[in-house]
């Protein structure tokens, strides 16, 4: 069986800090995903449902703040980046493979509907917590913030506390 050789995931972790530092010189904002999925259900809804997207203060409030429209938000062009950067990463490493990978234990189908629950529950969460892991952990704990280091303890408590009991779908 071939090894596939990954990034250092030390190097990995000052690139990463060297992108959030160019971000925020460039850009005055830090990263982010869930600012971008908002802006895709807005605009989703706001195409099929316009009268609702105009009475419902949510979709209102995110209509207003982005008068050029809200696919034109940058945190849409970054997550885009994101997903092409990732298949061009894995088509030159030649690990771009549509597979499922999961633990003997579990089926396919097991793993595809835990890791949509846990998409849906993880990006509801950002949702209340005004950002998600990039946008308040990492950007909130670049700048000093206590609410990025207390989401960040969140993020890995809950899954330390978790962890036990969702090992069997892995391991």
């Amino acid at each position: 069986m071939k090894q596939n050789k990954y990034l250092n995931p030390y190097l990995g972790g000052v690139l990463l800090g060297l992108v959030l530092l160019s971000a925020n010189f460039i850009s005055g904002r830090g990263l982010g995903a869930s600012g971008a999925f908002k802006s895709m259900v807005v605009s989703s809804v706001n195409m099929v449902a316009p009268a609702h997207a105009g009475n419902a203060t949510f979709y209102k409030e995110n209509i207003h703040e982005h008068p050029e429209g809200v696919m034109k938000s940058w945190l849409v062009f970054q997550v885009l980046g994101v997903v092409v950067g990732a298949f061009i990463s894995g088509a030159l490493a030649g690990r771009l493979k549509f597979k499922v990978e999961h633990s003997p234990k579990i089926t396919s189908k097991r793993r595809l509907i835990f890791a949509l629950a846990g998409g849906v529950l993880f990006g509801f969460g950002s949702q209340l917590g005004r950002g998600c892991t990039s946008g308040s952990a990492l950007s909130g704990m670049a700048v000093l913030s206590l609410g990025g280091i207390v989401t960040m303890a969140a993020i890995f408590g809950t899954g330390y506390a978790l962890a036990y009991f969702f090992r069997k779908n892995w391991i």
